[in-house]
């Protein structure tokens, strides 16, 4: 089997659709901070109703299963947590496509994204707070340490590219203090 590229499996269509998406989940974290293996993407896609026939067109039937386009639509009407996948057949990534929702952090996080060149293709990735706020949610959903690994390793490479104005202010309005306390201290900790 040829090398795949999670990125370029799915990030080059998205482009070449002219489909608004941020990356976030774990390939942002990545990016962001320390590598770590994943087979997956997360991204969070802004979706017109005239470009879900495109989904079909550009991730044909022969290399990925894509729900119908009247699910997709369907996910796409709803007011939160509109969801569907995409399975690339060959090496089995796959794409966790969240549709963006009119909540502020959402809003916001798809009006800064931050466009970087990788493996020759224009990507457009969450901005590092958005990726904190969201990291600090599922880990207080979920109970799971990557979450605020992924945090760490993020305050650890990217700190410079964080602006914690902004990271308090959505920390406040999502009521995220504690979490970020215990972050916050035990990045210190690893500091001394």
């Amino acid at each position: 089997m040829q090398e795949v590229n999670l990125y370029k499996i799915f990030i080059e269509r998205f482009n070449r659709a002219e489909i608004k998406y941020m990356v976030t989940g774990s390939l942002a974290s990545i990016t962001y901070g320390e590598p770590r293996m994943t087979h997956d993407i997360d991204l969070v896609i802004k979706l017109d109703e005239n470009k879900i026939k495109d989904l079909s067109r550009i991730f044909t039937s022969n290399e990925f299963y894509l729900p119908p386009a009247e699910i997709i639509g369907i996910e796409n009407k709803k007011e939160l947590r509109g969801h569907f996948n995409i399975v690339h057949f060959e090496s089995g990534f796959k794409a966790d496509v969240y549709i963006s929702s009119e909540n502020k952090l959402e809003k916001w996080g798809m009006n800064n994204v931050r466009e970087y060149q990788f493996y020759g293709e224009k990507i457009y990735l969450a901005p590092p707070e958005y990726v904190i706020i969201m990291k600090m949610a599922y880990f207080i959903e979920g109970g799971s340490e990557k979450h605020i690994n992924d945090i760490r390793s993020i305050l650890k490479y990217s700190k410079d590219l964080v602006d914690f104005n902004i990271l308090n202010s959505f920390i406040k309005d999502y009521r995220l203090e504690a979490a970020w306390s215990r972050i916050a201290y035990s990045h210190r900790e690893n500091q001394l």
